[in-house]
């Protein structure tokens, strides 16, 4: 066993600068783009693993900005926000849909209310299914063609105003 005599160690601000200088070395080494990306591919939801993407509801001079998950494949979709128990104000789940087609969604397994925006192929707001009642296995329609269906906490959409025509963006 080695023994370290306590003179021959490096003072707490030796070691205070050593460490500095190595983060700053790290810090330098990675481009400003190569960090972009590598922010932008870690954007994933720490609970489903789905990625994160920015939302942004608009109409006329008001724009509401969101965090949703983007549930692509039908697996994901399946899935979607059953056996939550809680979301974020500002959080979400966005479903795309290509091609666009009629839709209905249910509330299985889904423990929170939640607000289902039927988002047309303009993406344009068609219809909104608000309060959706949890566990309920009632098919919610959509008004028409959808290319997406956003899910927000239930009330939020009346909340901030959102409403029917209202454009969505992601």
């Amino acid at each position: 066993m080695r023994s370290i005599l306590p003179w021959a160690m490096p003072s707490w601000s030796t070691r205070g600068l050593v460490a500095i200088g190595l983060a700053l070395a790290a810090c330098s080494t990675q481009p400003a783009d190569t960090a972009a990306k590598t922010a932008a591919q870690a954007a994933h939801h720490a609970e489903s693993g789905l990625p994160v993407v920015p939302l942004t509801v608009s109409h006329e001079r008001r724009h509401h900005a969101f965090r949703v998950e983007v549930a692509r494949t039908s697996a994901e979709q399946a899935k979607g926000l059953m056996f939550r128990t809680q979301m974020g104000a500002d959080e979400g789940m966005i479903f795309p849909m290509a091609p666009a087609r009629p839709a209905a969604f249910w509330m299985r397994n889904t423990v929170i209310p939640l607000d289902i925006i039927f988002v047309g192929e303009d993406r344009r707001i068609l219809n909104i299914a608000a309060n959706a009642v949890p566990y309920s296995e009632t098919p919610i329609p959509s008004a028409g063609k959808v290319s997406a269906v956003l899910e927000l906490n239930g009330g939020r959409a009346a909340a901030l105003g959102i409403v029917a025509g209202d454009k969505v963006d992601w």
